[in-house]
């Protein structure tokens, strides 16, 4: 039934008439201006404040308002995958300027944060894997070897984070992912290369999720890995709060 669904929203797309997802500019899914919005400024590195412990650099592409916070919520809420390009494609610039040297050995392996399965099931899809996937296409188009690897899973319910300040946010979600019996497995035996991870979301707010994310594979590493995962662990996002961004412009 889901796959049927997700077939009606992509052939709609084709059939129906569009608009802008950013400004509503008739007889386009996304225009030039918004477009600009999402992709016209490098990625940059972001921090909400307060920092939660044990979040990892995240870089992202646009503030998270206007045209950007219309076409993430219309990809993610309202079905229009056919956006899914062009968010990979910013979330690839973030996944580029976060990745190190462009020398380093090994794929980037890009882990998507979990949806809860309610959330996927409501929706018809899960728009952060589906936007991962798109940026790991991108990535590769361009020489670069990354794959999508879905190593968390959420290990217990969580409320509903909208209304939530940080704190409560950090409580609500601490504990709350693990790795999956199989990525766990290739973490433990060294078979991925920890520093090629890089944690991917569609959105940063407070920065809670993605530390619970990098708490969960850090924890794989060992003893004494956890504490390090700063350092081999990173994370990018299409979008991060105005905040995030005012707090590194210089």
């Amino acid at each position: 039934m889901r796959s049927a669904w997700r077939a009606w929203q992509e052939l709609s797309g084709l059939l129906l008439p569009v608009a802008c997802a950013g400004c509503g500019r008739p007889r386009t899914e996304l225009c030039t201006a918004c477009g600009a919005a999402l992709h016209g400024a490098p990625a940059r590195l972001v921090r909400p404040s307060p920092r939660p412990p044990g979040l990892p650099a995240v870089y992202a592409a646009a503030p998270y308002e206007n045209a950007v916070r219309a076409v993430l919520l219309a990809h993610k809420e309202r079905g229009a995958l056919g956006l899914a390009g062009v968010l990979g494609r910013a979330l690839a610039g973030c996944v580029r300027a976060g990745a190190g040297r462009p020398g380093d050995a090994g794929p980037l392996l890009l882990v998507p944060v979990p949806s809860a399965r309610s959330s996927t099931a409501a929706r018809g899809h899960d728009p952060v894997r589906r936007i991962a996937a798109a940026a790991a296409r991108d990535l590769r188009r361009a020489g670069l070897p990354a794959q999508v690897l879905p190593l968390l899973r959420q290990r217990r319910a969580v409320a509903d984070q909208s209304g939530l300040g940080a704190r409560q946010r950090r409580a609500n979600l601490a504990g709350a992912l693990e790795l999956t019996a199989g990525g766990g497995r290739l973490l433990r035996h060294g078979l991925l290369r920890l520093g090629g991870v890089i944690l991917v979301d569609d959105l940063l707010t407070t920065g809670s999720t993605l530390a619970e994310a990098a708490r969960a594979v850090g924890e794989a590493g060992g003893a004494g890995r956890e504490s390090s995962v700063h350092g081999v662990c990173r994370a990018a996002v299409v979008a991060a709060s105005p905040t995030a961004f005012e707090i590194n412009r210089n």
